[in-house]
């Protein structure tokens, strides 16, 4: 339901992927399908990075790192406000280089943001290379583990374990939640 305030948020912090979404934002009746063969040009809403005049993007990315904070604020307010709405973030694991990611783990924890799930985009890829030899990440589950965060992962190519995992993170434990995407 595009209007209905306690939808659930989608931040692609990644913003050079929110392309990705606009398809589904199309199906569940954001903007037309017309809209998606103007991607891109003067005439259309679509553009390489999403911004919040496109219909159904909640939040303008780019910078990476500064998704994950605007997801918590969101997930922040829904918790004060007693809504039951959701916020996913997908971040890249380049943007795991960045001090605001862990400052905004740090946070999410502290006020119990069951309500926020991250996806992370593990494909060990960054425009330098591969991330365990520009900077070593794992083990990542670990890492999330010690900030206080529900981690789960799996085959982000796999349909049957992404389902899965998205019913296992709607619990409510007090844990903000991380679904590492291989």
């Amino acid at each position: 339901e595009p209007h209905d305030p306690e939808r659930d948020k989608v931040i692609v912090s990644k913003g050079h992927a929110t392309m990705g979404l606009y398809p589904i934002l199309a199906d569940i009746g954001f903007f037309s399908n017309e809209e998606l063969k103007k991607y891109g040009t003067r005439e259309g809403i679509l553009r390489v990075f999403g911004n919040t005049s496109i219909p159904g993007i909640d939040s303008t990315t780019g910078s990476l790192g500064h998704g994950q904070g605007i997801g918590a604020g969101f997930a922040y307010t829904a918790k004060k406000d007693n809504r039951k709405q959701k916020t996913y973030v997908i971040i890249s694991e380049g943007e795991m280089y960045e001090g605001s990611v862990w400052e905004t783990a740090l946070f999410a924890s502290h006020q119990k943001l069951d309500n926020l799930i991250l996806i992370l985009d593990r494909n060990r890829k960054i425009i330098l290379g591969d991330t365990e030899d520009c900077l070593k990440l794992s083990p990542i589950d670990q890492k999330w583990e010690a900030f206080g965060w529900e981690t789960h992962e799996v085959d982000g190519h796999s349909i049957d374990e992404l389902k899965k995992v998205f019913k296992k993170v709607k619990n409510k434990n007090g844990k903000p939640k991380i679904i590492i995407a291989n």
